[in-house]
């Protein structure tokens, strides 16, 4: 006899189930034993290496063309814009 579509889609969300509760129990196991041996010896993540990477927010850039009559504008980084083609930037030039 043949198992049938959804009965082996309700297997795979059972395994999947049974899976996600089988790595919740092993990372809090694994985070226990990192703790007592961070405890018994005095460690801290510095100790370890371990780094926190900060980042900053960038500042946006700047606009340099503006076109005042549509209040279009342009930074002047990557491909210029359409209203742009044909005609000299520098008359848009922020000043």
């Amino acid at each position: 006899m043949t198992t049938s579509y959804a009965e082996l889609k309700a297997q795979i969300a059972e395994l999947e189930k049974q899976a996600f509760q089988a790595r919740e129990a092993e990372i809090s196991n694994a985070k226990n034993k990192i703790r007592e041996i961070m405890q018994a010896y005095s460690l801290t993540i510095a100790d370890l290496g371990g780094t926190a990477k900060v980042t900053k927010p960038r500042k946006p850039v700047e606009v340099k063309y503006r076109d005042n009559s549509t209040g279009q504008d342009w930074t002047g980084r990557g491909r210029a814009p359409k209203w742009l083609e044909g005609k000299n930037k520098e008359d848009y030039l922020i000043k």
